[in-house]
């Protein structure tokens, strides 16, 4: 495997930007990614869970990625790629390179809950585009689970080169460092990052650096620079947010952090629905601990 591993450190799964008519603001997203980059993140991933990707039209989906090329550099988008057809996401992992980009995410087959021949014969179709795939395992959404031993099995055949785990089990980090050591593993939930970090990760697929990147920036440094006492703080004061990653309602969560840290979160296309306002009271009150905190 190359040496060029552009799935590596800090790439935040992008929150996107609508205006009131709930369509895609595709300034607003081009001034966002590169407000991340300047904020100490390494990349960004659009087109993915937290970029509302199920509810873009083809042609949204696609000017995402250019938007996101446009402003900072194809080898800093790894743009998510799920569909319900390996054809489609093949056709995804095509515009990526084709824009530019060096490495894709790929969820498995979301559509039913696929045996291994199929998860196996979705990967080998999309790694035909010829761009480094990076696998995404949310059993919890997908009811695929890319458990340790298939991973190993789609790292062995050449078809993934990291996978963002996403399952909690923190567990499985050395399990699969012991069946594929070569596979880059990835921090796929953010109220894990500690533990994940401390595992070996070698990146983190993150969500809450859409509202504070430079804290959670520093909280990966110092979590994979082995800086403990600076982790664990960080870590203590951030985790009611982070948290929030993992919950059903983490688009919206994410989004209301941002616009109470002044960036633009806003609204979310249907069938997501406005937070509940015991949710929206925790999370601004969250938001805002930390931000007196110096965290924003």
């Amino acid at each position: 495997m190359t040496d060029h591993r552009p799935w590596r450190g800090v790439l935040v799964a992008t929150a996107l930007p609508l205006d009131d008519d709930l369509r895609v603001d595709h300034g607003k997203y081009a001034d966002h990614c590169a407000w991340l980059v300047e904020n100490g993140c390494d990349g960004v991933v659009p087109n993915g869970s937290l970029g509302e990707y199920q509810v873009l039209t083809p042609e949204e989906r696609a000017k995402v990625v250019r938007t996101a090329v446009a402003a900072i550099g194809g080898s800093r988008v790894m743009p998510g790629v799920a569909a319900y057809g390996s054809a489609e996401s093949r056709r995804w992992a095509e515009q990526a390179r084709d824009e530019g980009c060096e490495s894709v995410m790929l969820l498995p087959p979301n559509a039913y809950r696929a045996d291994e021949r199929s998860v196996l014969s979705h990967y080998a179709e999309v790694a035909k585009a010829g761009i480094p795939v990076v696998a995404y395992n949310n059993p919890i959404d997908t009811k695929v689970d890319l458990v340790p031993e298939l991973l190993a099995k789609l790292h062995g055949e050449g078809y993934i080169q990291a996978v963002k785990e996403f399952s909690g089990d923190v567990r499985r980090a050395y399990q699969l460092a012991e069946l594929a050591s070569e596979l880059d593993l990835l921090v796929g939930a953010d109220d894990v990052l500690l533990e994940l970090a401390l595992a070996g990760a070698e990146g983190w697929v993150a969500g809450y650096p859409n509202a504070l990147p430079r804290s959670t920036v520093e909280l990966y440094r110092a979590a994979v620079g082995g800086d403990l006492a600076t982790a664990k703080q960080l870590y203590a004061q951030l985790h009611p947010l982070l948290r929030w990653d993992s919950k059903v309602e983490f688009v919206q969560a994410i989004k209301l952090s941002m616009d109470v840290v002044g960036r633009h979160g806003g609204r979310c296309r249907p069938p997501r629905v406005p937070l509940l306002p015991e949710q929206e009271a925790t999370i601004r009150a969250a938001t805002e601990k930390a931000v007196a905190a110096g965290l924003a």
